[in-house]
């Protein structure tokens, strides 16, 4: 039995990870890079595996596009085997995957027009709405808690892991069928999240599990009080409302996006901003609000307690808009502030936050707030980056005179704490493989790990590279 990493080894971006047991090879999920875009689209376009051939079955663990989004391109490439995830993954992939293929269409559209080049190389975009829509029929919803057959001899489970909506840990039970060897356990974490988060259940523990294949986006960071998140977002509206000025929120529409309406809501209600117009400028935001509409079996008791029970909309109210057509986006240009502006993504990699960027960045009455990860060589990264004073958006070197402000609060991710203790608390783990972060978060976490427990085998692979289990 061993594991490769096909993504997300000592980087965050592009999860993909292969189990392979008695002669099966099982993909844990299989998302796109993101980053450098020469590089990213080079990584994004080509398997080293023969998606048609090669991979029995997938477990995807959630629906964010680091760890869904190549799915319609192993279809396109010829895979028709399952994909197992939770019920809501499954609705809201449809979602997202239907999104992701309308930028690579949109994206390859600019390339070939303004740059005499395609984005990617290969014949066309990487994948269209076409391949989206169609890969769907391959998805199977399965219960949290509920066992179910990936191939011949390995079994699966789901446990919620309270990073978003349907998002799932996996619990593997491999039978090799060798004499004496007995039922072996391997675990993913996909995504782990914190606890308190508003709007989803905590995270559940891991059971016993000989190996782990584990996230460590934070590996060596702590976060702040997820319970100063919402005062920290007053403060920014308030602050940024008395310039006269546009709050601008890079939000994954994912998530990100209804956790911070669900806040702006109680800010609103106990009357802690002013009545200014806040703008959800994503189609995708809107659509993914619907899903999250449609399954409060993943809410907690909180949000619970406070609107469902009045059947209230923890989404929707009075100074919320959500904007759809391309018309009705470029109008917020013209319109002064104060007001606030959330538009996907949240890395400032596409959609519809940069043309707000490249209009209202060099405007000091402004502000930018950060409320989640931003990869190296993203924009959202050097926007954040106080090293640099210019950044530039579609060719054009723009200043940044808006105030930055990153709440980092809001992460979704585990941090070092958390993670330490989901792994301690793991009865029989000998191997922990890190993956999903960068070497500044990981090495310390390693070193860390190592001390606590000397027995433990902890390793950080290159991508590609084979391990043992």
């Amino acid at each position: 039995m061993r594991i490769i990493p096909h993504g997300a080894a000592r980087e965050v971006t592009g999860s993909c990870h292969e189990l392979q047991v008695a002669g099966k090879r099982i993909l844990l999920d299989c998302g796109l890079f993101q980053g450098k875009r020469s590089e990213a689209s080079i990584k994004n376009s080509t398997f080293t595996f023969d998606p048609s051939k090669d991979i029995d079955a997938m477990v995807l663990s959630h629906a964010h596009m680091d760890h869904v989004g190549r799915v319609p391109l192993l279809w396109k490439q010829g895979y028709r085997k399952p994909i197992y995830c939770t019920y809501a993954t499954k609705d809201l992939a449809a979602v997202m995957l239907m999104d992701g293929g309308y930028i690579q269409e949109k994206d390859e559209e600019f390339h070939r027009k303004h740059l005499k080049g395609t984005m990617i190389k290969c014949d066309g975009p990487l994948y269209t709405q076409k391949d989206a829509a169609a890969c769907m029929e391959l998805f199977h919803g399965v219960n949290y808690g509920d066992w179910f057959s990936v191939v011949p001899g390995v079994r699966a489970q789901f446990i919620d892991a309270g990073h978003i909506v349907g998002s799932a840990m996996v619990l593997l039970e491999i039978d090799e069928g060798q004499k004496g060897q007995g039922i072996r356990r391997i675990g993913f974490t996909g995504d782990i999240g914190r606890k308190h988060l508003p709007i989803i259940r905590d995270p559940q523990p891991m059971p016993s599990v000989e190996a782990l294949i584990c996230e460590s986006t934070y590996g060596n960071r702590t976060h702040e009080d997820i319970a100063t998140a919402r005062e920290h977002l007053r403060d920014v509206i308030v602050k940024t409302a008395k310039r006269g000025g546009k709050v601008l929120i890079p939000a994954f529409s994912l998530e990100r996006t209804q956790e911070i309406i669900y806040d702006l809501h109680l800010l609103w209600d106990s009357r802690q901003i002013p009545a200014l117009p806040i703008v959800i400028d994503s189609p995708l935001a809107q659509r993914v609000t619907d899903v999250f509409m449609k399954h409060p079996e993943c809410y907690d008791q909180r949000i619970y307690n406070e609107f469902l029970s009045r059947a209230h909309n923890p989404f929707q109210f009075s100074l919320v808009r959500y904007s759809e057509s391309i018309d009705e986006s470029k109008a917020l240009n013209g319109t002064p502030g104060p007001m606030i502006i959330m538009a996907g993504s949240g890395m400032c990699e596409a959609g519809r936050i940069r043309h707000h960027l490249k209009n209202e960045l060099a405007d000091p009455r402004n502000t930018v707030l950060a409320v989640g990860y931003m990869a190296e060589n993203t924009l959202g990264r050097r926007i954040i980056d106080p090293a640099l004073s210019h950044v530039r958006i579609f060719d054009e070197m723009i200043a940044k005179r808006a105030e930055v402000i990153y709440i980092h609060a809001y992460s979704g991710h585990a941090d070092m704490a958390d993670l330490d203790r989901t792994i301690l608390g793991i009865d029989g783990l000998k191997q922990l493989i890190l993956v999903h972060g960068e070497p500044l978060q990981m090495e310390p976490f390693k070193h860390r790990m190592q001390a606590i427990k000397p027995e433990m085998e902890v390793v950080m692979p290159e991508r590609e590279e084979v391990i043992p289990i």
